[in-house]
């Protein structure tokens, strides 16, 4: 085997490893966002806490709460898909206004999460 091939040949296996690692990377980051009457599931996008700073995405959110008073999300419901399989969809854009008392945590889901729309 020449020595270009044996190359190529040796390298293919690990890019087909590393191929859907950076394909995993998630359309958006759910959140729970716990307070004194409610609590709710939201959606932001990697862009949208990106925008929000460094550091821990919920404590990011927390940052924001306290410094601008409000956030914007996508509220998350589970619900059906048109496949009729079940996941976690948004249901629309809400803003979270800054309360006494939150308590902001990641959430793991454990059936598929949508992406937000367009």
């Amino acid at each position: 085997m020449p020595p270009l091939a044996r190359r190529l040949a040796l390298a293919l296996p690990t890019l087909a490893l590393a191929m859907p690692v950076a394909a995993q990377a998630p359309a958006v980051l759910l959140f729970r966002v716990v307070s004194q009457r409610d609590e709710i599931i939201i959606g932001l996008t990697p862009a949208e806490l990106a925008a929000m700073g460094s550091g821990p995405e919920a404590e990011r959110i927390a940052r924001k709460l306290a410094t601008d008073g409000q956030v914007g999300a996508w509220r998350y419901v589970v619900g059906r898909a048109t496949d009729g399989s079940t996941r976690h969809g948004a249901t629309g854009r809400i803003a979270i206004m800054r309360q006494e008392t939150y308590r902001i945590e990641p959430y793991s889901a454990a059936i598929p999460v949508a992406p937000p729309p367009g």
